[in-house]
């Protein structure tokens, strides 16, 4: 409330006319005291139990010079409110009661001798009041307060969803891209190199090697017009999956990898149609990823896949031979993000991925629950 209403108001109540003589001032003594809150109460903001200590000694001292005035009485209710608004509860409490009795004491004093009226008891009132109303403000400003930091913390959480989900968003989209481009680029440097060697010597195999090279390049095409058409498609917000490729696409995955020079022998163990899905699409992405690495950095120009269907699980592994005196991150193979975004596939359906050397060779072997579900 602004200081020169509360003023106005303790101003108004210490003269205004009442039929109780007690609550005028009758000397320049009690004058001055029943003023004197109007000094005192602009410091409660800063010292409010200070101020409210003050100001019941003025109570005391107006009433020992035998005036009850209405304007201390609201000025200690005033100085009440700060109190109970800025403590905490249980000592708010403790202090609103000890000064309701002793606004009170001090006013039976005055009145021992004459005819009681029953309005004295108005001045406890004013502080008891003044304490639930400084309680209620307070309880409604930590309810306000609570209320506004949810909505801080939802907005919060809402914010660092959308961030996560523009980052998995951005990394489906390097995998996509990387699915639909890598293997079929590899396909067509290797066929490039084939035909630069071939193309003087051996003109039939050059002619094999750029159409080897043509078809893959309508393939990448192809899959990137199919991801593009499904970053632009939305469905309820939720994009519409591209056509996938699955094991059942496993032939002519191998079939390609020969027309290349890359000899792979695949054997299947199990029932493969058990496995669907997300873990199918999945498995197809290991094998073709793998199958590409090796073509790159492996040596003899063979690989070997075996897909392994249990109980619970299906086992895709992918052997070829290395040259163990290249450098070691040629080697590996896998110095590019393309076993990061393979890592990453798998652990989507909850799989994981192992990969080292063996054998002379290099193996990768991803082990994917058949009943996973997630995203690709």
């Amino acid at each position: 409330m602004p200081e020169a209403v509360i003023t106005v108001i303790l101003v108004v109540a210490a003269f205004l006319p009442s039929p109780i003589p007690e609550f005028r001032p009758t000397g320049p003594v009690s004058t001055v005291l029943v003023l004197l809150p109007i000094a005192i109460l602009p410091w409660r903001r800063r010292w409010p139990l200070v101020v409210l200590i003050v100001l019941l000694g003025v109570f005391g001292a107006a009433a020992a010079t035998g005036t009850l005035s209405p304007g201390v009485g609201i000025a200690v209710g005033v100085a009440m409110f700060q109190v109970s608004l800025h403590g905490p509860r249980p000592r708010a409490l403790i202090i609103g009661g000890c000064a309701v009795v002793a606004i009170m004491l001090l006013t039976l004093l005055v009145s021992v001798g004459t005819v009681l009226d029953p309005r004295v008891v108005q001045f406890g009132l004013i502080v008891a009041f003044a304490t639930a109303a400084g309680d209620g403000a307070r309880s409604q400003r930590a309810y306000i307060a609570a209320i506004t930091e949810r909505a801080e913390r939802a907005m919060q959480t809402r914010e660092t969803e959308a961030r996560r989900r523009v980052s998995e968003e951005r990394l489906r989209i390097a995998r996509d891209l990387h699915d639909a481009v890598a293997h079929q680029i590899a396909v067509i440097s290797l066929n490039a190199g084939a035909a630069s060697s071939a193309i003087g010597t051996h003109p039939e195999k050059a002619e094999d090697s750029l159409a080897t090279i043509r078809s893959a390049a309508r393939t990448v095409l192809g899959e990137i017009g199919d991801l593009m058409a499904m970053l632009r498609t939305e469905d309820n917000g939720e994009t519409t999956p591209s056509p996938q490729s699955g094991l059942g696409r496993l032939d002519e995955l191998v079939d390609q990898f020969a027309a290349s020079g890359l000899d792979v022998n695949t054997r299947i163990e199990g029932d493969l149609h058990r496995v669907s899905g997300a873990v199918d699409l999945v498995a197809y992405r290991v094998i073709q990823e793998a199958l590409t690495n090796a073509h790159k950095h492996g040596a003899e120009s063979r690989a070997h896949v075996l897909i392994r269907v249990e109980t619970d699980d299906v086992v895709v592994t992918i052997a070829n031979p290395m040259d163990t005196s290249a450098p070691a991150a040629r080697r590996d193979g896998h110095s590019g993000l393309g076993l990061i975004g393979l890592r990453e596939r798998v652990a989507s359906v909850r799989g994981t991925v192992t990969a080292g050397p063996a054998a002379a060779g290099w193996k990768l072997v991803a082990r994917i629950p058949l009943e996973s579900e997630g995203s690709v």
